[in-house]
């Protein structure tokens, strides 16, 4: 078993699921940076997780997706059997907690410190039932900001969170920090991938958490209806409780591919460099989240100069418009699609992929300076002044 790695700061990461890319990309940026990095958490696996980069994993129960009264009660049990990991608390400098119920963990275990470490809460996604008008989401806001007052600080992937929730709804008043969900650590990008051919069939490639059940009827239409001149490529990690019959739908649509899962960063150059564009689009929770997230994919896409394709009403295609790159749509109907890749030709399409080339890779991923500033900044909120329980 992985032992814990030698360095300055100690980190207990706590992780709403340790199966989770995200959760390997934060644990390697942290480790990377010069910390050394415990995760304790759940995960959506039915076997144990030894490991994430390298780093000791200290698994809870296990959960699901979309179950979240399942969720709670598995948050609530283990609150209450925590002194068994009360050691991870005591020897830890700084806990980072990856969404609320992590965050709930992390006030129950820091009360069991003689030294209370310092708690930064990694908010990457707001959770639908956090953003009514009725008693559960005014709870769990209430929630929310009461176990903020025993944190430091807030780390958040995108402007639109920090202006639509926390400054906007949220009851939580604290510095907050925005990292991108940039890829880390960064593969090795091929001299040929400007190089691709153009022309019919146009390709588009759906990858990641695939979850927007909108996105799925939307790209098959267009690939059913366009007599070959497109595609969809598919590979990731499919939320099948929000599909009818998802590996049905997919393999019994002509034009469309689901590829299965990949590993991240390692398979990211082959899978976009064999697209010419990346589907950045996710109305699953239309409106509210997916309206004002950053994905991961439009930063994989642009890091192998994958045209993105977007809505010009959500957080990613206002960002994608002031680059000026990408593919930038009032509306995903049928009809606005079909009359994209109609008047789309080889000459047309070069002219998006040149504007992607001109945007610098840094813009695309962190780098090992970025994750040392990461550490550094989880460093000096160990050092800010707090409010104890």
């Amino acid at each position: 078993m992985p032992q814990e790695l030698e360095g300055d700061l100690k980190v207990l990461y706590l992780a709403h699921d340790l199966s989770d890319a995200a959760v390997l990309k934060r644990t390697t940026m942290l480790r990377d940076g010069g910390s050394s990095v415990i995760i304790l958490g759940f995960r959506r696996t039915s076997s144990p997780i030894e490991n994430v980069a390298g780093c000791k994993a200290v698994n809870l129960s296990q959960t699901f997706n979309g179950g979240f009264v399942q969720r709670i009660l598995s948050v609530i049990k283990e609150i209450l059997f925590l002194k068994k990991h009360r050691q991870l608390f005591v020897d830890a400098d700084v806990i980072l907690a990856r969404n609320l119920e992590m965050l709930a963990i992390a006030v129950r275990g820091r009360s069991l410190c003689p030294k209370p470490p310092a708690i930064v809460y990694e908010c990457l996604d707001i959770h639908r039932l956090m953003l009514g008008c009725g008693i559960i989401s005014k709870t769990l806001r209430a929630l929310e900001g009461w176990l903020c007052k025993r944190a430091c600080a807030v780390i958040t992937s995108s402007p639109a969170f920090i202006s639509e929730y926390f400054n906007a709804m949220s009851n939580v008043h604290l510095p907050i920090r925005l990292v991108e969900n940039k890829v880390y650590p960064c593969p090795e990008i091929p001299a040929s991938i400007t190089a691709r051919q153009t022309g019919k069939p146009w390709k588009i490639g759906w990858f990641g958490i695939i979850r927007c059940r909108k996105s799925l009827d939307i790209l098959c239409e267009l690939a059913r209806t366009s007599n070959g001149a497109v595609e969809v490529i598919i590979r990731g990690r499919p939320a099948l409780d929000q599909f009818v019959d998802f590996h049905k739908t997919v393999s019994t649509t002509s034009g469309v591919q689901f590829l299965g899962a990949y590993k991240n960063p390692e398979d990211l150059a082959a899978m976009y460099q064999d697209v010419h564009f990346s589907w950045a689009i996710d109305m699953f929770e239309e409106g509210l989240n997916s309206s004002w997230l950053l994905p991961n994919r439009i930063y994989e896409g642009g890091l192998f100069k994958t045209v993105p394709i977007a809505l010009d009403s959500v957080e990613t295609g206002r960002t994608l418009k002031r680059m000026d790159i990408g593919v930038v749509l009032p509306d995903i109907s049928a009809t606005t699609l079909a009359a994209f890749f109609n008047q789309l030709t080889p000459q047309s399409y070069r002219v998006l992929e040149t504007q992607m080339d001109s945007i610098p890779s840094n813009s695309w991923n962190f780098n090992a300076q970025d994750c040392k500033e990461l550490v550094n900044y989880l460093r000096f909120a160990e050092k800010a002044p707090r409010n104890d329980i």
